[in-house]
Parts: C-alpha cells; structure tokens; sequence
C-alpha cells in the first residue's frame, strides 16, 4: 500500500483543502495585529493619550479660554474626548497607514487574500479598542477634576462610533493617496488646525458667524458639540450632529474605498 493512502483504497482523509480563510476571521486576526501595534507605538501613545489627558487637566485648572458659564471641565471634557477619538482614528491612522503604505507592508497585504476594504475595516477596529481605552482613562481623569456628564450613555456611544467612522475613512483615504512624508505633515497640520478650531477647546462662538457657519459643518465640531449637547446639556440625541457625522462617514469611507493604492 502506497504511503499516505488510507486504508481500504479511500482518497485521502487528510487531504490538504488550500485556500483563504473566512472573511471574519481574517478581519479578526488583522484587527488583532494592528491593536498591538498602535499599543506599542510610543510615538502613537503620546498623540493618543498622554497630550489629551494634558490638555483636559491643564485647560481645566489654568483659566486661559472661556468656557462660559459652569465649571470648565463640563465644557472641555467632552470636547477632548472628540479630539481623543480624532488623533487616534485620523491622525494616528493615517500617519502609520502611511509608512506601512510606503514601506510596502501594505503592499504585501494586498497580494494576500484579505479585500481592500476587510483592511479598512479591521484597521477601524482596532482604532476601536484603542478609543475604548482612551475614554476610560480621559472619564476617571475628569471626574477627578470635577466632571459631572449627565445625557444618555447609548446616544455618546452613537457620537463615537459615527466619529470614528468618519476620521478613519479621512486618514484611511489620505494615507492611501498621498506620500508617506505628505500625509505625516497633513495629518500633523490638520490635527493643530481643528484642535484650535474645532470647538475642542475654543468655544465656536468665539467665531465671526460666517466662519463659525462653515467650521460647524467638520465632523470635529459636530462630534464636539454633539457630546457636549448630550454630556452637559442633558440633549437625548442632537439629530443635527448625528446627520453630519453620518455624511462624512459615509463619504469617506467611500472615497477611501474607491481610491486607497496599495502602493
């Protein structure tokens, strides 16, 4: 009997089935990957994490802006928690997204059998995880100086969500179009001008109304303003924000998905 012929003449029990894994378990497995790597990266630990938490504890205690009426931490709480989720889901992204882009890691995936946009997605979430780790650590910060959020939890978990979509599919779509070298000074400049000028720290009413009309319309404001409206407000769901969350998600990740070059 030849060997590896199984006994009574049969074809093979152990025959070798070659092809690619389920979708979701590839997605699982990337997810995974780039988890650990944005939680090794010092350099994505210090945009993610450490200035966030800076900005809320020093724009708390020092009285630099005027946040209007009520404590400060009430109005700058939220808003760093949407600048958390922009420097994790855009800038972070799109500046590793970039080198790996550059570098031809990306390159390699795309000979693999994992799809464009099962990339995307299991690149949006890790940024996920990551967000998660950044809420819990910017909530216990606040509520250690004096944060008191009121609204509802599901409506904040919608604002992130949507948000997130929307930076990733940006950093996403400018990683995968520009030079690497391009989009870390991009994603750097983008991030100072919607920090001062997204409503994170600035109120928008500081603002001539004609700009102020037009920096209403970034999903940093909408996302902003809308956890502000939930968290110090004590608003159900403000519709206006959702519906401009949800078109540049939609349209970004879109766009990223049409025009995201491997190389």
């Amino acid at each position: 009997m030849e060997s590896g012929t199984p006994p009574g003449g049969g074809t093979g029990v152990f025959a070798p089935r070659p092809g690619a894994a389920p979708v979701g378990r590839m997605i699982a497995a990337q997810a995974a990957l780039e988890t650990r790597m944005l939680l090794r990266n010092g350099e994505q630990l210090l945009l993610t994490v450490i200035i966030p938490a800076l900005l809320l504890a020093l724009f708390s205690t020092v009285d630099v802006v005027d946040t209007g009426a009520g404590e400060p931490v009430d109005f700058l709480a939220p808003g760093v928690l949407a600048l958390a989720v922009m420097s994790t889901a855009f800038t972070g992204q799109a500046i590793a997204t970039g080198f790996e882009r550059r570098y031809g890691v990306l390159k390699r995936l795309g000979a693999s059998p994992l799809p464009r946009w099962a990339l995307m997605t299991a690149k949006t979430l890790a940024v996920l995880v990551t967000e998660v780790l950044q809420v819990l650590l910017l909530t216990v910060i606040a509520l250690a100086l004096g944060w008191s959020p009121h609204g509802d939890p599901l409506a904040v978990l919608l604002l992130l969500v949507l948000g997130t979509a929307a930076f990733s599919g940006l950093g996403l779509l400018m990683a995968g179009t520009l030079r690497a070298e391009a989009t870390l000074a991009a994603a750097n400049l983008v991030f100072l001008l919607l920090l001062v000028g997204g409503g994170v720290i600035v109120p928008l009413e500081r603002f001539p109304a004609g700009v102020r009309s037009v920096l209403e319309l970034l999903p940093i404001s909408a996302l902003s303003d809308g956890l502000r409206d939930v968290l110090q407000q004590g608003a159900s769901l403000p519709l206006g924000a959702v519906a401009v969350l949800a078109v540049w998600a939609v349209l970004s990740l879109g766009a990223a998905a049409r025009f995201f070059r491997w190389e």
